[in-house]
């Protein structure tokens, strides 16, 4: 799909409906455009076409992208009931791989959206979702080797422990991310897998319960009896939560008193906070995914706030911020990635997964500091060109070297 007029025309027709796919369907909303339409068209489409599955779990992506996450979940429970496999054929034919990728049930943050990483290229990606409660496909599509795109979550945790069963009966082909290295990236499991490795700083994350964090924001219990290696600010987050949602620094009781009011979730996360601005007082977030163990940057935003992501960091109007990224992407093998190589080398091997991404930042004393580590984290070449054109480039550079990782796979 090229354009939304021609969404809006395939729509209107009787026959059936292309499938559209995460990566056009995200590209049209950081373009701006409303998928309100698109979605009211493609609903009263399933109406009259109630087996079209790509089109409920197109309906799905754009009420997602549109933050309405329980209709949209409802759409991908329907799309799943009749179909359990989604293509994105490759480019360029004939496919030099043919990539099947396990994934979940969930919203946009449940899987690795491999759908980027391999788009406009020569491989082939078959997304089959699998959950303990649909039944298992008697075939499964023609493929060379498998990825579990399965993201680590606690709600997952139990699906990755299934698909891992299923896994050993299941032909031999390569299989990359395996599911019980995933399985070990949950933010309090990932300190303790993390915490020795030389160079890095990565506070220690635990979980606390609403009845423990209430005692503390009464003053019946205090931090340190939570948290072992720090006392407040403290930052918080819902468990399972990602983007930010629920994120907060707190500074006393009275503020966690505070919190608690307004989160209702039962569990949480909980970290020191580390002050990691630099002299100029900006926060610095980077991004970067290790492909069998070596590091490309995928982004660094800047930001006077200490909670950076990059849609909300002063990136837009600041040039002088972009010219930073830019030169930090073109030097970064030679200054970043050599100063840390040790720091990514080990966390490669500990976690033993083929893909993986880190959000991380540096402390004032030059030491990687680990916000977190996931499989799933999004990576992409959406950004508009005409603002970020030094970006293209390092993107097609981190997607090749997915590809080449996909193809010795194969060959090895």
């Amino acid at each position: 799909m090229n354009s939304e007029s021609t969404l809006r025309s395939d729509v209107s027709k009787p026959a059936k409906v292309p499938f559209i796919g995460l990566p056009s369907l995200l590209r049209m909303a950081m373009k701006g455009i409303d998928l309100t339409p698109l979605g009211m068209r493609l609903i009263e489409y399933v109406k009259m076409h109630p087996d079209a599955a790509e089109a409920f779990m197109d309906i799905a992506t754009i009420f997602q992208l549109k933050q309405n996450r329980a209709f949209a979940l409802t759409m991908q429970s329907e799309a799943l009931k009749m179909q359990q496999v989604y293509y994105q054929p490759a480019k360029y034919e004939p496919a030099v791989v043919r990539v099947l990728a396990i994934m979940g049930p969930g919203d946009l943050m449940a899987n690795t959206p491999l759908e980027f990483l391999v788009e406009d290229s020569d491989v082939s990606l078959a997304m089959l979702y699998v959950s303990p409660g649909i039944p298992f496909p008697l075939t499964l599509p023609e493929h060379d080797l498998i990825f579990v795109a399965i993201g680590e979550s606690d709600e997952n945790r139990s699906l990755l422990g299934y698909v891992d069963q299923l896994m050993r009966t299941w032909p031999p082909v390569p299989i990359l991310n395996r599911p019980k290295h995933i399985s070990q990236l949950a933010r309090d499991d990932a300190y303790v897998l993390l915490k020795s490795v030389s160079g890095i700083v990565m506070p220690n994350t635990v979980r606390a319960d609403r009845a423990s964090l209430t005692q503390l924001a009464r003053g019946q219990l205090s931090m340190t009896a939570i948290i072992d290696d720090g006392d407040f600010p403290v930052i918080i987050r819902p468990i399972d939560s990602h983007a930010g949602r629920g994120l907060m620094k707190l500074d006393t009781p009275a503020e966690m008193a505070a919190y608690l009011l307004v989160h209702s979730e039962p569990k949480f996360y909980v970290a020191r906070f580390i002050d990691y601005s630099q002299p100029d007082g900006l926060f610095r977030k980077y991004r970067i995914v290790l492909i069998k163990g070596r590091p490309y940057v995928c982004h660094l935003a800047l930001s006077r706030h200490w909670m950076v992501h990059y849609l909300n960091a002063e990136m837009l109007d600041k040039p002088e911020n972009r010219a930073e990224e830019e030169a930090f992407m073109a030097n970064f093998d030679d200054t970043f990635a050599l100063k840390h190589q040790a720091a990514f080398r080990e966390i490669a091997e500990r976690t033993g997964l083929d893909y993986l991404g880190i959000d991380c930042g540096e402390t004032t004393d030059g030491k990687l500091l680990i916000f977190e580590i996931d499989s799933n984290m999004i990576v992409h070449a959406l950004d508009p060109v005409e603002i970020f054109p030094y970006k293209q480039p390092q993107m097609q550079k981190v997607f090749g070297a997915f590809r080449e990782m996909l193809v010795n796979a194969i060959e090895s």
